[in-house]
């Protein structure tokens, strides 16, 4: 029977090959969403073995954070790119999902990485998931959860503003336009606790800012960031 599903499966695939969702070639059998080419070439940053790292450096003096890390550089034209605009305007979330999965095995096998208590992704406000139909930080966090073996909470951080695109803002005006963005729910459940904050991609930092200045309103909380890509 398992050898009948499987050339069934083989047959489909000739009329509906599944594309890698970085290069859209054909995938092999045990590939999954992503080649084992572009998996292979992804522009890894390993900030997670340099606390000091570029990330880092520039979230310093902002706010507490123990750690600050990134999967891989996000830059105009590279695989990155395409994952991202799969992910993000392609009704492909499962794209985020085996992201977070290849670097939580990336994290877990690095020496000293030690789990936290909880991952919380950065919302989206209802009326954007609404139209996206899911949180592309949420599905990121889902990858990670599932090889870390921790919970999500989608029910703490929460967005109440729908603000306005932060594309073409300076720093500065993207951080007064988030600063009253988000609010925290059921705060009790998180003192003393150590979260991972998930977002897609770090830009300025003014995001993961906002939210990291409401969670840390709470008494003994402590916060890494956590994108999938750092823009240079």
């Amino acid at each position: 029977m398992k050898r009948f599903l499987s050339y069934l499966n083989d047959f489909f695939c000739l009329f509906f090959p599944e594309l890698c969702a970085a290069c859209g070639r054909n995938l092999f059998r045990n590939e999954k969403i992503i080649c084992t080419n572009c998996i292979y070439h992804l522009p890894r940053t390993n900030f997670h073995i340099d606390t000091q790292n570029k990330m880092a450096r520039q979230l310093w003096g902002r706010f507490n954070f123990e750690q600050a890390i990134a999967f891989v550089y996000f830059q105009k034209g590279n695989r990155v790119q395409n994952l991202m605009h799969q992910l993000k305007y392609n009704k492909k979330p499962e794209v985020g999902i085996r992201i977070g999965e290849l670097y939580a095995w990336q994290l877990i096998r690095s020496e000293g990485w030690v789990n936290p208590d909880l991952i919380i992704p950065i919302p989206l406000h209802p009326v954007r998931l609404k139209k996206r139909g899911y949180n592309q930080s949420e599905e990121i966090s889902k990858g990670l959860a599932s090889v870390l073996k921790l919970p999500v909470s989608t029910q703490h951080l929460i967005r109440t503003e729908n603000t306005e695109s932060q594309t073409k803002k300076s720093r500065f005006a993207r951080y007064e336009n988030l600063k009253d963005a988000f609010i925290i729910k059921n705060a009790t459940e998180l003192i003393q606790k150590h979260i991972i904050l998930v977002d897609d991609v770090m830009t300025t930092g003014a995001t993961v800012e906002a939210c990291s200045n409401e969670l840390l309103k709470i008494e003994g909380l402590k916060i890494s960031i956590c994108t999938l890509a750092y823009a240079e």
